[in-house]
């Protein structure tokens, strides 16, 4: 495959769940970035497979009634197959979205190995987190949030009119799905306005993700090879 010179370059696939491991994923929302921009955006109510609790019904806003007559994520394994097949996935502090996915999916399709050249690979990762990579370019700042970020970062009026182009009128707002995953998105778009992250390749963007330091030493290492 051809190798983008950058990151930027690159499509990259950026994720948010609305759900826990009792219920299962209720609500999705994926937006794809590339050349600077979001270029797409798809979002949908899931049937739950577990018992919703009272304390994640709170936090996301979805009852039974308001996921009455939806299929489960299971139903959308060739789209999701497609994002890993394209481009990197991405999430704010990862770890809760790789298990979720994983719970659905233990695997993907091979796909391209995005942090090796000409590699394949069946796993759903390595992630590009937004997360990992502020606590490590902006050591200093008081919270790492994902809300609290954007404020931060002063991209609450970019996100909020992403968020009118893409999302249902009912969810525009956090803990809402796309709307978390267009949060993520320009938390990350926004990190090209530094020259010397926005030269960084994919695999050098996916290393820095990495916070274990052991598999993000090996990432590097075998790019010398």
């Amino acid at each position: 495959m051809t190798v983008p010179t950058t990151w930027t370059e690159q499509p990259i696939h950026f994720i948010d769940f609305e759900g826990s491991v009792s219920s299962g994923i209720v609500e999705y929302g994926v937006a794809t970035l590339h050349d600077g921009g979001v270029v797409a955006a798809q979002t949908r109510l899931c049937q739950p497979t577990g018992r919703m609790r009272k304390e994640d019904i709170e936090v996301h806003g979805l009852d039974e009634t308001a996921l009455a007559g939806t299929t489960p994520m299971a139903n959308d394994f060739a789209a999701y197959s497609e994002w890993r097949k394209t481009g990197p996935l991405a999430a704010h502090f990862s770890g809760a979205e790789n298990s979720l996915l994983k719970s659905v999916w233990p695997y993907p399709r091979s796909s391209p190995d995005f942090a090796r050249p000409d590699r394949h690979a069946t796993e759903w990762g390595p992630w590009i987190d937004t997360g990992a990579l502020y606590r490590q370019f902006y050591p200093q700042l008081e919270s790492y949030k994902l809300a609290d970020l954007v404020v931060i970062c002063g991209l609450q009026e970019e996100l909020d009119g992403l968020a009118g182009q893409y999302c249902p009128t009912e969810r525009r707002q956090y803990h809402a799905a796309l709307y978390d995953a267009l949060a993520g998105a320009v938390l990350l778009l926004s990190l090209a306005k530094e020259p010397t992250v926005a030269a960084m390749t994919t695999m050098q963007l996916l290393a820095l993700s990495t916070l274990d330091g052991g598999k993000r030493d090996a990432m590097q290492q075998d790019d010398l090879f």
